[in-house]
């Protein structure tokens, strides 16, 4: 599965970037979406959208967090990361910093895809893709904006 991973929006989508996720075969925003019409606009990318509330998120309708099984992989997505990854997630993806991120953290691999519109410490604007296919190491690549 191929997805495009995206955060910390912050009221704002470039063109560029739902035109080069179109492929994706899902869409994950982890936080900081702010305006619902956002969210709208990735929904008519086309590819189901998975998002999880940021801290300036009103929508209580957003979950903090969400967990589950994709190619054998247990997937954490949530905005603020934890310290160390719960013990049985295989990869949190995770915003809020505005800083890309690819570590491992004891068993857990923790992945953020940057920022788009406000990055932080000398980071360009970015997104991710995340690629997950049962029984191969995940694949992660940052994406310039």
């Amino acid at each position: 599965m191929r997805v495009a991973v995206l955060s910390d929006t912050h009221d704002r989508l470039p063109e560029s970037v739902c035109r080069a996720i179109v492929g994706a075969g899902e869409i994950w925003h982890l936080g900081d979406v702010c305006e619902e019409s956002v969210l709208e606009t990735l929904r008519d990318v086309g590819p189901p959208v998975r998002v999880v509330r940021g801290n300036c998120d009103a929508c209580l309708d957003w979950p903090h967090a969400l967990e589950w099984e994709v190619e054998g992989w247990r997937v954490l997505l949530t905005h603020i990361p934890p310290r160390t990854g719960p013990p049985r997630v295989d990869i949190l993806l995770h915003g809020h910093t505005h800083v890309p991120r690819h570590e491992r953290v004891g068993r857990t691999l923790f992945l953020n895809p940057g920022c788009i519109t406000r990055p932080n410490r000398g980071a360009p604007p970015s997104f991710a893709w995340l690629e997950l296919a049962r029984g191969q190491t995940p694949r992660w690549s940052l994406v310039p904006v």
